[in-house]
């Protein structure tokens, strides 16, 4: 018998099922940047910290005030894996050192891109986090088999434009469904 090769979810919403115990995941919405039959990296989208781009600038750049408009820019808590690194989630368009083409969106990694941002330069939509989520192979399937996780096509309207606390339900409602009507109980029918 033929095992079927998994569905690619590159540029796919993850949306935590109610009854998501992994508290890094609970009540998340995830961009999955990368999906193969080698694993899975994704953006937790919904998740601030208690972090902002004026914290940020203060450490990549000591000797300068950052600006203002920096205080108001959070960061995210992208996911358990590397939190010490950052990812800037943008519209496709701008290059900066380390930029990752991913279809009508970008993946950039590198400084550039921040101090860009704080300057007023950069991408006017963004999203940054530090850290990212990250599956090996067979694990994510595993996980959808278990019924953890809702999937959708990843809207950038829900990304960039709505408010953090509102992207867990914009992405359910993508797929019509009120994650206040699931129950918090797993199983299989």
């Amino acid at each position: 018998m033929k095992t079927p090769s998994p569905t690619n979810l590159k540029n796919h919403f993850l949306i935590a099922m109610p009854h998501m115990a992994d508290p890094n995941f609970a009540h998340t919405v995830t961009y999955l940047i990368e999906h193969s039959s080698n694993g899975a990296m994704g953006l937790v989208i919904n998740r601030p910290s208690e972090l902002s781009l004026a914290d940020v600038m203060e450490q990549l750049r000591p000797d300068e005030l950052p600006a203002v408009r920096c205080q108001d820019v959070p960061i995210y808590t992208g996911g358990p894996v590397q939190t010490d690194r950052g990812f800037v989630l943008h519209p496709t368009g701008l290059h900066f050192q380390s930029t990752l083409e991913l279809g009508e969106l970008s993946l950039s990694t590198s400084q550039d891109v921040l101090f860009a941002i704080a300057e007023g330069v950069g991408p006017k939509r963004h999203l940054i986090t530090l850290g990212y989520a990250g599956w090996e192979a067979g694990q994510l399937e595993a996980e959808l088999a278990d019924n953890t996780w809702l999937t959708c096509p990843a809207s950038a309207s829900v990304l960039f434009d709505i408010p953090q606390e509102q992207r867990l339900g914009a992405a359910a409602a993508i797929l019509g469904i009120d994650l206040n009507l699931l129950t918090a109980q797993a199983g299989h029918a």
